[in-house]
């Protein structure tokens, strides 16, 4: 299941399509999964990036993930980088990739996806309600969907109000819809 999940994670999505049916909702923006080299967790693990497409220099997310294969699910663990503009570009740069080390990472507690597979496709979501986010003076807990398939990756994230549990931060249009432009090779053990 981990190896399907992370064949079909690695690569370049845009939502381009959906940003120019609907501009005044979604903004075109390209999210990248970038394997990284084996021996950075002695497991299989990403980089990611998040980007506006007008500006590929300056993403408004980044993060490192670990696949951790439980059986009847994926664990993914999520980490933030502790300098995390000396990593931009990283994600379509493999110069500046390789720069990244495990020093360089810290754990983001109670942040981890759980995927499963049902039927044709991959489902994920946060675990729990303890993902902890300050935005707009708030502090809010995230709320994160996934849908991958082999060739789109659907991803609704709103940060909710701790306190009236109401949206404070995401779309309020519904998921982003990605479609994969290129796919990375996985490395093995």
């Amino acid at each position: 299941m981990r190896d399907r999940l992370a064949g079909w994670i690695a690569g370049d999505f845009s939502n381009k399509a959906q940003s120019q049916a609907h501009p005044r909702d979604f903004a075109h923006i390209r999210v990248f999964f970038r394997p990284l080299p084996w021996s950075f967790f002695d497991d299989m693990g990403f980089y990611s990036e998040q980007v506006y497409d007008h500006d590929l220099w300056t993403p408004y997310r980044q993060g490192v993930h670990r696949f951790i294969d439980r059986g009847d699910h994926v664990y993914v663990e999520n980490f933030a980088l502790k300098d995390s503009i000396r990593f931009a570009g990283a994600a379509r740069e493999v110069s500046i990739l390789s720069t990244i080390t495990p020093q360089d990472i810290e754990r983001r507690w109670h942040c981890s996806m759980i995927f499963t597979w049902q039927q044709d496709r991959f489902w994920g979501s946060v675990e729990g309600n303890q993902c902890l986010i300050e935005k707009n003076g708030k502090t809010t807990y995230l709320i994160s969907e996934v849908e991958l398939t082999e060739t789109t990756f659907n991803s609704w994230d709103r940060g909710m109000d701790r306190e009236t549990n109401r949206q404070v931060w995401g779309s309020d249009h519904g998921a982003l819809q990605f479609v994969k432009q290129a796919s990375y090779e996985v490395p093995s053990p």
